[in-house]
């Protein structure tokens, strides 16, 4: 679409186009002409726009000129604009860009706080250099408000200043439950001041945190000219489904991959567990490719993956759906969910990782025959529209390969075990359970597509009847860990195990299963004192009893209030009788 810069500041269109130009943009994007012009006239925005649509570049701009024309400059603890991001990467992707602004705009400073490192340290960066743009997460901004800083120099008293609130991925935000946390950071804030909040979807709960934080906002709802309907993914993004079976479906995915060896690829999990475990297989089969994996448990890791994948010409990125919001990773070509999303809202967010500013990408989705109808879900949940790609014709059977590593590394079979479970947990909890359901799924078929030596023991599978699969017949006790500290541990446990018949560190599960043998007993226990509490309340009283009680008890008030005598209560009672008789 054609760009009007009419509504921006004759002044401002030049630095502005230029800042356009130096970020990859032809020209400003939809959710940019919308946005940028209205937080520069001093209106609070709530802003709607598909993934990769540029939202970082809509609030970054206003934010940087809305500084530079205050008439009195901020001071060097003074904090102009506070962004709040709901993850550290994307907090840490924000900061970078900004960087690119201050180079043009030297006079101002900014801070990055995330978690991960002291709060003290950002308190001291804070003292030493000033933030006149703070970036960071709910949880450490709150923390760090709430505390006093050296020399007096505190978040709290700097936001006093605040002239711009932006709340980015503002759907997400909420999703991990911040509501709470961003009212707290709010409750700091001056009143008067604008506020952007940018969200790929406007939820309930974005509304409520609009009406609380935001002052008659003006709302921007960006759909692409030539998209179809609600579509929710950008035009240029390719959205493909892929049926496979079972037992194929990790060949399936390393012909893909193969097949798009020169290309930046990503490849999202459900858990934790596959990443771990498929890196390992991946990085064997695919010697010729650069395998990373990211995913939420790493701690120090996480940032050093996601710059050398960023800055990788090509690669495969094995990820769970930490990666699925607001990161930007440049030319990624494909995405490949090798799992349905925990959440449907989940999808259009993976597949956003691709086609972003203007350039195309596709993603694939690989699906099991029994879960065909979670296209259609898709179509009617997201409003995201889903073309059928064929399966490569020739897969190769790598279950002897994969069985092979297991067999060299206790460590790898481990992985496989923890991947398994993980895998048939995760999808037992999926919200979409009617449609991906674990009643549907063939365990032995799946098993051989994690190229398991056996199938572990878990609840799932209790009374399940196991076909199409073949457990390797061997003693599993003489599969040794490579790292010689693991494996001598292990050894001495083994022994112990065939001396004593327990293996150590199991004490608590002999336990619970001693308790349970005791459960019957305790039953009958607690019947009994159940019997023994009913038998102590005596009988039951009749109507009769009742009334007798009732008009005993309103004579006794009677006599109390000296509305009868002492004779004719006794009276009532028998006691006259009685004393006529001595």
């Amino acid at each position: 679409m054609d760009t009007s810069w009419d509504s921006l500041p004759v002044q401002l269109v030049a630095p502005i186009k230029k800042t356009i130009k130096d970020f990859g943009f032809k020209r400003m994007t939809p959710v940019q002409t919308g946005c940028i012009p209205l937080l520069l006239s001093h209106k609070d925005v709530a802003a709607e726009a598909v993934t990769g649509s540029g939202k970082t570049l809509a609030f970054l701009v206003p934010v940087i000129q809305i500084l530079t024309k205050l008439e009195n400059p901020l001071k060097k603890h003074d904090i102009g604009a506070l962004v709040v991001s709901p993850t550290r990467e994307l907090a840490t992707q924000i900061h970078e860009v900004l960087q690119g602004f201050l180079k043009h705009s030297p006079q101002f400073t900014s801070l990055l706080t995330v978690g991960g490192t002291f709060p003290s340290d950002d308190l001291d960066k804070y003292s030493s250099n000033g933030g006149h743009i703070v970036v960071g997460t709910p949880g450490r901004l709150q923390d760090l408000l709430s505390r006093s800083a050296p020399r007096g120099h505190s978040l709290a008293a700097g936001v006093r200043a605040l002239e711009v609130l932006i709340l980015d991925e503002a759907d997400r935000l909420l999703d991990l439950g911040f509501f709470m946390t961003l009212n707290t950071i709010i409750s700091y804030l001056p009143k008067q001041r604008r506020t952007g909040l940018f969200s790929a979807t406007q939820t309930s709960d974005v509304t409520n945190l609009i009406r609380a934080g935001l002052r008659n906002p003006v709302q921007v709802r960006v759909k692409e000219s030539n998209a179809v309907g609600e579509e929710r993914t950008p035009v240029s993004l390719e959205n493909y489904y892929m049926v496979c079976e079972e037992q194929n479906k990790f060949s399936t995915l390393v012909t893909l991959l193969k097949e798009r060896k020169d290309k930046k690829t990503m490849v999202f999990f459900s858990t934790c567990a596959c990443v771990e475990y498929f890196t390992v297989m991946l990085r064997e089969l695919l010697k010729t490719t650069t395998v990373f994996s990211l995913h939420g448990k790493m701690k120090g890791k996480r940032f050093k993956i996601f710059d050398k994948f960023r800055c990788a010409k090509n690669g495969v990125l094995l990820c769970t759906d930490v990666m699925c919001r607001g990161v930007d990773i440049p030319s990624v070509d494909w995405v490949l969910q090798y799992d349905p999303p925990a959440s449907a809202a989940s999808f259009v967010h993976r597949c956003g990782r691709t086609a972003r500013i203007g350039h195309e990408g596709s993603a694939v989705l690989l699906l099991l025959p029994c879960e065909i109808e979670y296209v259609e879900f898709l179509h009617l949940n997201q409003k995201v529209s889903l073309q059928p790609m064929e399966s490569p014709q020739s897969l190769s059977n790598f279950l002897s390969e994969m069985r092979k590593l297991q067999l060299q590394d206790r460590s790898t079979m481990d992985k496989a075990n923890r991947a398994f479970v993980s895998f048939v947990q995760s999808y037992a909890k999926h919200e979409c359970s009617l449609i991906l359901s674990l009643k549907k799924l063939n365990f032995g078929k799946l098993a051989v597509s994690f190229g398991l030596l056996k199938l572990p023991k878990m609840p799932e599978l209790k009374g399940v009847t196991i076909t199409d699969f073949k457990p390797v017949k061997m003693d599993y006790n003489t599969i040794t860990y490579k790292d010689k500290q693991k494996e001598k541990s292990r050894q001495n446990k083994l022994s112990t195990y065939k001396e004593t018949g327990t293996w150590p560190g199991l004490k608590q599960h002999v336990l619970k299963k001693e308790a349970w043998s005791l459960k019957k007993e305790k039953k009958e226990k607690r019947k009994r004192k159940q019997e023994q509490r009913e038998k102590a309340k005596g009988h039951k009283f009749s109507k009769e009893d009742l009334d007798d009680l009732e008009e005993d008890f309103r004579m006794l008030k009677k006599l109390k209030k000296g509305k009868i005598k002492q004779k004719e209560f006794d009276k009532h009672f028998g006691c006259e009788a009685e004393e006529e008789s001595d």
